[in-house]
Parts: C-alpha cells; structure tokens; sequence
C-alpha cells in the first residue's frame, strides 16, 4: 500500500519559503541588503519533518520535534487519519558584558497522515526520544490487498503490473 503525503503538505512552508530565502540572499548580495525586509518581520510557519514505513503487521511513523515536550504534543486517530499537532515554545537568551540578546519561536503545528484501511485504530503507541517521536499504529489481522487483474479487451494474454 502507498501512503501518499503530499496532498497535506502546505506549498508556503516547504520550496516557495526556501525559494523566497534564495531570492532573499541573492538580493542581499546584489543590493548589500538595503532594500531587503527582516526576516523577523515575515510570517513563517514550522511544520516537522514526518517519515512513514508500512510493513505487513504496522505503520511506523516518525516525526521531528526537537525542543518540544510531550506534554505539548497531542496524537489522534480521527476518521481514516492519525493527526500529530503540537506547539513549539523556544527561547533563547544571550547575555554579555553590555549587551543582551533574547529570541522567541513558537507557533502550533499540525500534521495530518492518512491511514490505509487496514489500520487499526485501537493499536497505536507512541514513545520520544531525543527530539523525535515514533508512531506504531498496528494492522487488523486478515485485512490484505485484494490483487486485481487486468485483462485486454481484445482476448490476448493478461497484462500483469
């Protein structure tokens, strides 16, 4: 079975924003910056990095959250879709002599895989470790693929795919 993510990625977050940043940083160089917003002031979005495995007896799914406790994920099985979402909370201060520095991120976040129909929603566990969290969702026994074949119109040999 093919799990698709595609269809629930969000354009903006992924090539236009690295397009926009390429863009950015040749300006910059051609410009010295002087024309160039900061990036502070742009609305950007965080979305993790998911990975999805499928072997006959579970999906494995793994997702990226560095810096995010447990406590501020939450996963569920909505429909035929396991839904990751989450807020991310960071800050980050730096102090010298006479000067100090403190940065914010945080923004929620929302990931949604679609399941194949031999998921079983009552069989999901999850555990995190070192900023990535690992889905198991289990498989209902006996649920399997049906193989169709494909025969020509014309009653020469079936073509096999």
């Amino acid at each position: 079975m093919n799990l698709t993510l595609w269809k629930h990625r969000n354009p903006f977050n992924g090539e236009l924003h690295r397009l926009r940043d390429e863009m950015d940083r040749t300006i910059d160089r051609l410009l010295g910056g002087a024309f160039s917003e900061p990036k502070g002031f742009r609305l950007e979005g965080w979305m993790p990095l998911v990975d999805v495995c499928e072997t006959d007896s579970e999906i494995t799914i793994r997702a990226e959250v560095p810096g995010i406790p447990a406590k501020d994920l939450d996963i569920s099985v909505v429909g035929g879709s396991l839904i990751l979402s989450g807020t991310k909370k960071e800050e980050e201060e730096r102090k010298g002599d006479d000067w100090f520095q403190c940065e914010r991120r945080f923004g929620a976040f929302r990931r949604s895989v679609e399941l194949p129909e031999s998921a079983d929603p009552d069989r999901v566990t999850a555990e995190s470790d070192a900023g990535v969290i690992t889905i198991h969702v289990g498989k209902r026994v006996g649920v399997k693929p049906r193989h169709i074949e494909i025969r020509s119109g014309n009653g020469r040999k079936p073509v096999a795919l």
